[in-house]
């Protein structure tokens, strides 16, 4: 495969099981964003809570961007903000890292349509640093071969089981006991 971008690496890197773990507890916490796109997929909602709660466990600052859609979804199942942190509309964050206002450490992008893979190629463009997709739905694979950006991929084709996607995050973060 190759990139659309120049000066990037031109292969999706796969997920091939453990990568090295966060570990930033003696470090000044870093910016992780999540990305997520329409709610009309059920594990999504599934995996966003676990991630967030993931990464808030590893002591990361959490920003989660979508939809208002998606946004008034997640402050409904987390209305005490146990999971949940700060939360912005899709459209502005791009705009945020695109003028370099924000500029996240780690991003996980969720990705179940030709939007989603929209979204997640302007944030890879913008965005240096690692990237994780997670890439779910009917269309899963089809939507994969779509992602021509340098990534961690985690890709099964789940729609209301997230187990076998939260195994393989867990095991490319290195969340594995």
């Amino acid at each position: 495969m190759s990139s659309g971008i120049a000066g990037r690496p031109s292969a999706i890197m796969l997920s091939q099981g453990k990568v090295s773990g966060l570990q930033i507890q003696d470090e000044e916490p870093k910016d992780a964003l999540i990305v997520l796109g329409c709610p009309e997929v059920p594990v999504q909602q599934a995996l966003a809570l676990y991630l967030a709660d993931r990464l808030n466990d590893d002591g990361w600052n959490l920003t989660i961007a979508g939809n208002p859609a998606v946004l008034h979804l997640l402050k409904v199942s987390d209305p005490k903000k146990v999971y949940i942190r700060e939360l912005v509309e899709l459209e502005r964050c791009i705009e945020e890292v695109s003028a370099e206002q924000r500029i996240p450490d780690l991003v996980f992008s969720f990705v179940h349509s030709d939007a989603g893979v929209s979204y997640t190629q302007t944030i890879r463009f913008l965005f240096q640093g690692r990237m994780v997709v997670l890439v779910f739905g009917r269309n899963a694979e089809e939507l994969t071969t779509d992602l021509e950006i340098p990534c961690d991929l985690v890709m099964d084709p789940a729609v209301h089981n997230p187990n076998k996607i939260r195994r393989r995050l867990d095991q490319l973060m290195g969340w594995v006991t």
